[in-house]
């Protein structure tokens, strides 16, 4: 009876470990994915910097779908999504309207699975890819998602100019707190030593100074960004009909910085009406004000079409320009036919709340210093007369 029992625990372990490791095969069978390259590589990509004294390019990011078997797979569909990285209430970016929303959203054709854009990238943080790869004809594979990490580090510069900025503001708390502490006599009908008021002075007169210059700022950011208006710049039409072919380009002609704006353009055969694909697209938006391309893609439309939104960060106007050329070795050869649009966008300056933080952490700086200079002068031995 004894061998039957042990015959039996026996069969049911194998039986449990069996299962164990049939799940542990299915979880560790290789499925299709997106895998992200970029250009500049990761740890050398820097978010966007507002008047940079030295040209700045957009960074390549570049998906490839591929199978289980890690081959690429063809005749894709990929609908890419870029969200900037969330929001944080003490420690704002350069553009604190951007964080937390969409920067880019597009459906792209991939013919052999791979999908390569160039993005503008405005802040640090970690931002999120989301793909959605969907064959383009049929069921030949089936659609899947995932999303991607993107982590940009801050630029380097910032911790050297906030080091230098603290340090000037630590110095100077650090002088009013060794004048505070110095104990001098107060004379008849005065509440403090003259020192002690010269200096408290001097630094509500730096307070209120702070505070205009920080209005001033975000007051005469409003003024440039309305002053966009006014500039003019000679660009294509935004449709063309040209050699058998009509390209258009339409959407949104006004945008707000923290919003996407919708775009998109399509190919027609003039002849017949009817929508083509055999032609290569290239699609550039350029902010006017310094010339700087913020974002490219180069691909062909599906069904005749090509939709995206994307987001202005910088609050200067931009132009949407798309190039149609002929794709390599297609019946349908022509010369390059570019179209055009101009979109304005209105910039926001950033909440008073932020701007009261950072007022905040300027003051805090120079309180320690004050503690630091008090407890300086308050250990400082006293010379007694006698």
């Amino acid at each position: 009876m004894k061998k039957y029992r042990l015959f039996g625990v026996i069969s049911a372990v194998c039986i449990t470990l069996s299962i164990f490791y049939s799940f542990v095969g299915v979880s560790q069978t290789p499925a299709p994915r997106v895998e992200l390259t970029t250009n500049p590589p990761l740890e050398r990509i820097l978010p966007f910097e507002a008047e940079a004294k030295r040209p700045q390019s957009p960074v390549t990011l570049t998906l490839q779908a591929v199978d289980a078997a890690g081959k690429p797979l063809k005749g894709a569909l990929i609908n890419l999504q870029i969200l900037t990285p969330p929001r944080n209430f003490w420690l704002t970016t350069d553009f604190p309207i951007v964080e937390g929303t969409k920067l880019l959203e597009m459906n792209a054709a991939a013919p052999d699975g791979k999908l390569e854009i160039q993005q503008m990238l405005p802040i640090r943080g970690n931002y999120q890819l989301r793909v959605n790869v969907s064959p383009l004809v049929g069921n030949t594979f089936a659609a899947y998602k995932q999303t991607l990490n993107l982590k940009v580090r801050e630029n380097p510069i910032k911790f050297k100019y906030f080091a230098v900025v603290a340090a000037i503001l630590l110095s100077v708390g650090l002088v009013g707190g060794w004048v505070i502490g110095g104990q001098e006599k107060l004379r008849e009908g005065e509440i403090a030593p003259q020192s002690v008021r010269l200096l408290l002075s001097g630094l509500t007169v730096v307070a209120i100074v702070t505070l205009l210059f920080i209005d001033i700022s975000a007051e005469v950011a409003d003024a440039h960004g309305s002053e966009h208006s006014n500039t003019t710049e000679a660009i294509a039409p935004s449709i063309q009909k040209s050699q058998g072919l009509e390209v258009s380009i339409e959407g949104d002609k006004n945008a707000t910085v923290g919003k996407v704006a919708n775009l998109g353009l399509q190919v027609k055969d003039t002849t017949t009406g009817q929508l083509i694909n055999d032609v290569a697209l290239q699609v550039k938006a350029i902010a006017l004000e310094h010339g700087l391309t913020v974002f490219t893609y180069n691909g062909v439309p599906d069904k005749g079409k090509l939709t995206w939104q994307e987001q202005f960060f910088d609050g200067s106007p931009h132009k949407i320009e798309v190039e149609a050329t002929p794709i390599p070795g297609s019946n349908r050869q022509f010369s390059p036919i570019k179209v055009a649009q101009s979109v304005e966008v209105e910039g926001i300056a950033p909440p008073i709340y932020i701007r009261l933080i950072s007022l905040f952490y300027f003051t805090t700086i120079v309180g320690i210093g004050m503690a630091i200079g008090l407890l300086i002068q308050r250990r400082k031995p006293q010379v007694r007369a006698e």
